[in-house]
């Protein structure tokens, strides 16, 4: 008998299919990249935030998504990163005649939620616009909205702000150029919120710097360490920190950069996400969903040919969540340098077959600084809570 979750996704694919047949025209259009305005006369205001805005549109397909039929949070992820890219890229070579092309690099994700789900067969709208600019920086605001083909129907999935810094490439370097070029702000009060954003995320920045340094070895390898999480029987404990922790290797191809030879942002983000939900579905054993990212700095860049090393590990869990840290290495072989490019906390909730949020099994704890580094993502934890309480 076909199991539920694959029953599901048959579905979906169906529905994926009839739907991509009878909405094909509807599909042209809205797979284009185009100038999303707000019905605003914009004649004039070149340089204004409603001026620097874009819409980005992708049919969700059935290789974007798990068995239950949800899109994974990675592919999300990667679709508005590609979105703020266009945008940022496009301001800053908005003066740039003449000169060497420059790059919107994605530098910072601010903390994202994940609102409402994804499905196979809807197609993710992403408008984005200019924030703020300092001199060397760029902040894109996207919003994610899902929109089902056949009733026409629309909801607000994902909200994200990113910081991009514009670079230039060449002798195989990359340098970020001399200025961003400035926009227009609604009122002195807009430019006064975007700058205390912009000292926010530096101070942020900052700080994790200082975290990634502490970071200790993320994997428990030898046999003595080991012994400490094995039950009377000589198993590994099943909700232990070491039962779950998990790794991906990836060889960078030309398909993850754009033409400078540098990964995107938003790749190396699905691929954290996948690593975070391996972790979290070893845990939990059942269908597992992204909830909501930490904010992300990317501390260095990653080039073609480079080897990124993944890891994830359980740091938390509340009776409906788990929080999961994901660090990330880059290695250049030929040189035999490696690099931390970036880290951040992952939750996760975990789904019964009829999509409800359903109990986490509690994190077991072995050792002290497993101990510490649970209390550390309890404050994580209730801050979060806070936060979403005081944006209500």
């Amino acid at each position: 008998m076909m199991s539920r979750s694959l029953l599901r996704l048959r579905q979906l694919c169906l529905r994926w299919v009839l739907g991509t047949r009878g909405c094909a025209k509807k599909m042209a259009a809205t797979m284009a990249t185009k100038s999303f305005t707000t019905g605003v006369d914009l004649k004039g205001e070149e340089g204004s935030i409603s001026r620097g805005s874009i819409e980005v549109c992708r049919l969700m397909a059935p290789d974007d998504a798990n068995i239950a039929g949800n899109v994974h949070g990675g592919t999300t992820l990667k679709v508005i990163e590609e979105a703020g890219l266009i945008l940022a890229t496009r301001h800053c070579n908005k003066n740039n005649a003449g000169n060497r092309p420059a790059y919107g690099t994605l530098a910072r994700v601010e903390r994202t939620d994940f609102l409402q789900p994804l499905y196979i067969g809807e197609v993710a709208e992403v408008h984005v616009h200019l924030g703020y600019t300092s001199k060397h920086s760029v902040e894109v605001m996207a919003f994610l909205w899902a929109e089902n083909l056949i009733t026409g129907s629309r909801r607000l999935t994902n909200r994200a702000s990113m910081w991009y810094v514009p670079v230039i490439t060449g002798s195989g370097e990359m340098r970020v150029i001399p200025e961003v070029p400035a926009i227009e702000y609604a009122s002195q009060e807009e430019e006064e919120r975007g700058r205390e954003r912009y000292l926010r995320q530096k101070r942020a920045r900052q700080d994790k710097e200082e975290h990634l340094k502490k970071i200790q070895p993320l994997f428990v390898t030898d046999k003595a360490s080991q012994m400490e999480y094995r039950t009377s029987t000589g198993d590994v404990s099943h909700y232990s920190v070491l039962n779950s922790q998990s790794s991906l290797i990836h060889s960078v191809q030309p398909s993850d950069c754009i033409d400078n030879g540098y990964v995107l942002g938003g790749v190396t983000m699905k691929l954290m996400d996948e690593v975070a939900g391996i972790v979290a579905f070893r845990h939990c054993r059942t269908n597992v969903v992204t909830a909501s990212i930490d904010a992300i700095d990317f501390h260095a860049p990653v080039k073609l040919g480079h080897v990124i090393h993944l890891a994830g590990r359980a740091t938390f869990t509340s009776s409906r969540s788990m929080e999961i840290e994901v660090i990330v290495d880059s290695k250049d072989y030929v040189s035999d340098k490696s690099v931390r490019t970036c880290s951040a906390f992952f939750t996760y909730v975990s789904l019964d077959a009829d999509g409800q949020v359903k109990d986490i099994p509690p994190l077991e704890l072995h050792t002290d600084e497993e101990r510490k580094r649970f209390e550390a993502g309890k404050k994580r934890y209730l801050h979060r809570i806070e936060s979403r309480t005081s944006c209500r």
